[in-house]
């Protein structure tokens, strides 16, 4: 499905000139000719992208990218500001007022698609950006995998999840739980990163599961690190007395005390060194198994798939 664009410009021959090469571009257009009109238009079709002119009457560009922000139905919307203006007073005002980006008039029409694309694409991608930790979610990791898949690419999955970490949760509180989380995406990154370089991909499936996505002679080194710094920064999520004991002791629905272990990451591991993949799910079914098998062990760990096909 085509992106819509809003184009808003008082000149009806800017306006069209900036229309014809949108919709040439392969989008769905429609057009406003003042700031009344835009706020009323937005509203009603939602679009992707509003490209917007500053000096319109009645309403001015600023005030009409403010309006928008502040109104659900199109606050998620692009912002680019057309202007004459090229003081940075200006380009810092409209940038103050909600716009994601600007272009001074007069424009080339290829700048002009370079800057919607651009844009758009970055908008995405924070779309699919996990609010919790600010990594990828599902929509990416499956595209990265296919990606990999397509181009036949040699390449391994490590599907982590943290094991114990509802009791943590229940007992501590969803903020330290919160915590938990976005460290623990810290020290996935940071390993994956150290072994694989920064051309790797680290997404956040949701609450406590993670993928990344590395070269398969590199597998075994971060997840071994993954395992290794989880474990060293636990010491700042438990009381001094629960690590000694290594466990927590809680009370389960019926009054009955039960001794919990400390919560652990688990690692699985599908690699194109032992297997090809037909698809994504493929990988990923793999890799969630063989984070089963990993869970088995007591504390931190990871398993391998080294099965033959």
């Amino acid at each position: 499905m085509p992106e819509t664009i809003l184009v808003v410009d008082d000149d009806p021959d800017i306006a069209r000139f900036v229309e014809v090469n949108l919709r040439s571009a392969g989008y769905e257009v429609a057009v406003a000719g003042d700031g009344e009109e835009a706020i009323t238009k937005a509203a009603e079709i939602r679009p992707d992208l509003v490209l917007l002119d500053v000096m319109m009457p009645r309403i001015d560009g600023f005030e009409v990218a403010q309006r928008l922000r502040k109104n659900p139905q199109t606050a998620n919307a692009s912002i680019i500001m057309l202007t004459a203006k090229a003081l940075s007073a200006d380009k810092v005002a409209g940038l103050q007022s909600g716009a994601d980006d600007y272009i001074i008039k007069p424009f080339d029409p290829i700048e002009l698609l370079a800057r919607v694309k651009g844009t758009l694409r970055r908008a995405k991608e924070m779309r699919n950006l996990s609010p919790l930790t600010g990594l990828p979610g599902n929509i990416r990791i499956q595209e990265e995998i296919e990606r990999q898949v397509r181009d036949d690419l040699p390449f391994a999955v490590l599907y982590c999840d943290l094991d114990n970490f509802k009791t943590y949760n229940d007992q501590k509180g969803f903020v330290r739980g919160d915590r938990l989380i976005q460290a623990t995406a810290r020290i996935i990154q940071d390993a994956v990163v150290e072994f694989a370089g920064a051309a790797a991909f680290i997404g956040h499936v949701g609450g406590d599961d993670f993928v990344a996505v590395v070269p398969p002679e590199v597998t075994e080194d971060t997840a071994k690190r993954i395992c290794e710094r989880f474990d060293e920064h636990l010491i700042g999520f438990y009381d001094e007395d629960e690590l000694k004991r290594g466990f927590v002791r809680m009370e389960d629905r019926k009054g009955v005390l039960q001794d919990i272990p400390l919560v652990a990451v688990s690692v699985g591991i599908a690699s194109t060194a032992r297997r090809g993949f037909a698809h994504y799910g493929e990988a990923v079914a793999v890799a969630t198994e063989m984070k089963q098998f990993a869970k088995r062990q007591s504390g931190s760990g990871y398993a391998v798939d080294r099965r033959q096909p």
